[in-house]
């Protein structure tokens, strides 16, 4: 795990594996640090001849942190972010792999940056080029974004522990993260982050943005996976289906009753191998 100087900040990065070896950047998404992650998951990957990336965004984990609630940057700095990693540690092209807006992200960099893009998996996300008419999130998340909860003592590690459990437990499937999981991984995020208060600042400015860039995912040519929760309460299974249908060649990978989650290890077998396979075609990248 080191420090890295990007676009005037410092990123939180670590790395798994051989830099020898084909390169994955793993893309996390809104709010969330590298801990999701998880480091078991890397290293399965980096068994199997990949040379794995995963980072804390900034104001996650413990990359430069703005005040709450006043960011100094817009939406397009976390993809800007991604690419500067890669510049900072040598990587010339590398296979993205986004989960939610960490998948906006990659998507956006397969576009404007195809040169740099080995090829793309996307998961719990969505067709944000537009297009068909895809359904809504379910009433429950949609109520819970209406009123949001006050927020804790954030010098209070039980309250925040709590408070980050009950935020993150509505996204979860039957066969997903469950509550003791979640709770291990909160505990983690909040003994690592510089200000775990401060990843709000990234609903900020996804609210600010004017509007996702025009995605020309028909011009992607790039191997391509898509995977999607058949349980997704914020992106139901449909949006998975129209993204895997947009990219050019895609693979879906639907997992069975899981949610809008990073896939958990119980869907690792399928998972690992799909990634392994999509990541297969293009030699070291350095």
């Amino acid at each position: 795990m080191r420090t890295v100087r990007v676009n005037g900040i410092e990123l939180c990065a670590e790395t798994f594996g051989d830099p020898a070896d084909r390169v994955i950047l793993l893309i996390a998404g809104a709010a969330t640090s590298m801990d999701w992650w998880a480091a078991e998951f890397c290293a399965r990957l980096a068994a199997a001849g990949r040379f794995v990336i995963r980072y804390d965004h900034r104001d996650t984990g413990a990359s430069t942190c703005d005040e709450p609630g006043r960011p100094s940057y817009t939406a397009q700095a976390l993809t800007d972010d991604a690419l500067g990693l890669l510049d900072a540690v040598g990587v010339a092209r590398a296979h993205l792999a986004g989960m939610s807006s960490g998948g906006a992200i990659a998507q956006e960099l397969a576009v404007r940056h195809p040169d740099r893009v080995a090829s793309l998996t996307v998961m719990s996300t969505t067709f944000y080029a537009g297009g068909p008419d895809l359904p809504r999130a379910v009433p429950e998340l949609s109520a819970k974004f209406a009123a949001a909860p006050a927020p804790p003592d954030w010098s209070d590690r039980a309250a925040v522990v709590e408070h980050l459990v009950a935020d993150w437990a509505p996204y979860s499937g039957p066969a997903g993260a469950t509550e003791a999981e979640l709770r291990e991984l909160a505990e983690r995020v909040v003994d690592r982050s510089v200000s775990v208060a401060s990843s709000g600042n990234h609903w900020q400015v996804i609210a600010e943005e004017e509007g996702p860039s025009e995605h020309r995912l028909g011009e992607i040519s790039v191997p391509a996976l898509v995977i999607h929760g058949t349980a997704d309460p914020l992106f139901p299974f449909p949006h998975g289906r129209a993204l895997a249908a947009a990219l050019p060649g895609a693979s879906l990978l639907p997992l069975r009753e899981v949610g809008h989650e990073v896939p958990p290890p119980s869907t690792w077998d399928q998972v690992i191998p799909a990634i392994l396979e999509v990541t297969g075609g293009e030699g070291p990248a350095r």
